[in-house]
C-alpha cells in the first residue's frame, strides 16, 4: 500500500519517534486510569466525580512525572551495563516518590479525605511497580528499534552488495564477451592472409579456374565465420561443416597431395564447443605436414565421448616434431588462440596436447573439452569415412 493511501497522522506517528513516544504515553498512562476505574474506583462504590476526576488526574501527572525518565536512558544508553541499571533504579524511585506525593495530595484535595500519609508506603509501592514497567518497556521498545534499524541496515548492505555484484557480473560478462570476440575475429586475417598468398600464387601461375574457385570457397567460408556468434558454442556437426568450408579451399589447392578422413561418432555430433575451434589445428597441419612434402599427406579429425567429455583428435602423416618428450610447443598464432579461446570458454577444465606421435610420424592434436549438451546415447563408430 503506497503513503498516498496512509492518513497523513498515521504517517507523522510512523516516521517519528517523538510522535511514538507520546502517542504510547497516552495509551499507557489512560490505559492505567481505566484500569483503576475498573478495579479500585467501582470496588470501593467511589463513583462520584471527584473520584473519578483524581483518577484522570493521577495519569495526567503520571505523564508529566514520566517524561524525564525518557531524556535520561538517552543519557545513559552507552554506558555499561551497571550504570545503566543503577541509573535506571534512582530514576524509577525518584519518579515513584513524586507521582506518590503528588496523588496522594490531590487525592485529599479533590476528595477532602484525610490521614492517608500513613499509607505511603502502600502508594509508593503501586507507583514504583508501574514506574518499573514504564522503565522495561522503554528499555524493550528501545531495543525492538534498534533491531528494525540494524535489519533495514543490512537489507540495504545487501541490496547495495547485490546491485554491486551484478554490475560486477555484468561487466566481467561484457569483457569475456570481447576477448571472445577478439579472439574469434583474430583468426579471420590471420586465415585470410594465407588464403589470398595461395590465390595470388595460383594467379601468377595462371590457373585461374582454380583461383576462381578458391575466391569462392573463401567468400562461403568468411561469409559463414562472419555471420557467426563468436561468443556462442556450436554443435560439433556445425563446426565439422564449417571445417569441410575451410577444407575445401585447401583441397582445392593442393589437390591429391591433401586426403581427409573422418571418424566421428554420431553421438557425439550434438556437443557444443567453440566456433572455428578446429580450424586453426586443421590450418597448422597443413602448413607443417601437407605443404612440404611434395606427396602431401593425410588429415583425420577423430571424435567420440568419453563420459562428460567430448574427446576431438587432429593426426596428421606429416614429418612431425622433434622433441624427447613427445610434446611441442605452439608459438603460433592461430594454435596460441585456440590455447587463449579454451581457457577463456572453460578456465582449467580442459586439455589440450599438441604431441609427436609413437612409432609413426605425425602429430597429433588432443583436446578433451566437457559436455555442454546433453548428447544422444547411441554409440556406434563410423570408421573409415572419406571426405572428399
Amino acid at each position: 500500500m503506497g503513503d498516498r493511501n496512509i492518513h497523513p497522522l498515521a504517517q507523522a506517528i510512523y516516521r517519528s519517534t517523538n510522535h511514538q513516544f507520546l502517542l504510547l504515553q497516552l495509551i499507557g498512562w489512560f490505559g492505567l486510569a481505566l484500569i483503576s476505574f475498573l478495579s479500585l474506583t467501582l470496588w470501593y462504590d467511589q463513583q462520584e466525580f471527584t473520584y473519578i476526576a483524581h483518577t484522570l488526574l493521577q495519569s495526567l501527572l503520571g505523564i508529566c512525572v514520566s517524561w524525564p525518565l525518557r531524556p535520561l536512558i538517552h543519557y545513559i544508553w552507552d554506558k555499561r551495563g551497571l550504570v545503566r541499571l543503577v541509573c535506571s533504579a534512582a530514576g524509577v524511585l525518584v519518579c515513584s516518590i513524586i507521582w506518590t506525593v503528588l496523588r496522594i495530595a490531590t487525592f485529599m484535595a479533590l476528595t477532602d479525605e484525610t490521614g492517608l500519609w500513613s499509607d505511603f508506603g502502600g502508594w509508593l509501592f503501586g507507583s514504583i511497580f508501574i514506574f518499573s514497567c514504564w522503565v522495561a518497556l522503554y528499555y524493550g521498545v528501545k531495543y525492538y528499534q534498534l533491531l528494525q534499524k540494524e535489519h533495514e541496515t543490512l537489507l540495504k548492505i545487501a541490496a547495495e552488495n547485490k546491485e554491486e555484484q551484478l554490475m560486477r557480473v555484468k561487466a566481467e560478462a561484457v569483457a569475456h564477451e570481447a576477448q571472445l570476440k577478439m579472439l574469434r575475429y583474430q583468426l579471420n586475417p590471420h586465415f585470410l592472409f594465407n588464403t589470398l598468398n595461395a590465390i595470388s600464387s595460383l594467379v601468377q601461375l595462371k590457373d585461374a579456374p582454380k583461383a576462381n574457385k578458391m575466391i569462392v570457397q573463401l567468400s562461403d567460408f568468411l561469409r559463414y565465420s562472419l555471420d557467426n556468434d563468436p561468443i556462442q558454442r556450436v554443435s560439433l556437426r556445425e563446426e565439422l561443416n564449417t571445417l569441410k568450408l575451410y577444407l575445401n579451399i585447401e583441397k582445392t589447392r593442393f589437390g591429391e597431395r591433401l586426403k581427409l578422413h573422418f571418424k566421428v561418432d554420431p553421438a557425439a555430433e550434438h556437443a557444443r564447443i567453440p566456433s572455428l575451434i578446429l580450424q586453426p589445428l586443421a590450418e597448422n597441419a597443413i602448413k607443417f605436414a601437407i605443404a612440404p612434402m611434395e606427396e602431401g599427406g593425410e588429415i583425420t579429425l577423430i571424435a567420440r565421448l568419453d563420459g562428460e567429455h567430448v574427446i576431438i583428435e587432429m593426426i596428421d602423416t606429416g614429418p612431425g616434431f622433434e622433441d624427447k618428450d613427445h610434446q611441442v610447443t605452439h608459438e603460433g598464432v592461430g594454435l596460441r588462440n585456440t590455447i587463449d579461446r579454451l581457457q577463456t570458454f572453460y578456465g582449467r577444465d580442459y586439455i589440450f596436447r599438441l604431441e609427436r606421435r609413437l612409432g609413426v610420424s605425425g602429430t597429433k592434436a588432443f583436446m578433451r573439452l566437457p559436455l555442454q549438451e546433453q548428447v544422444a546415447m547411441h554409440r556406434q563408430k563410423v570408421d573409415g569415412v572419406v571426405y572428399e
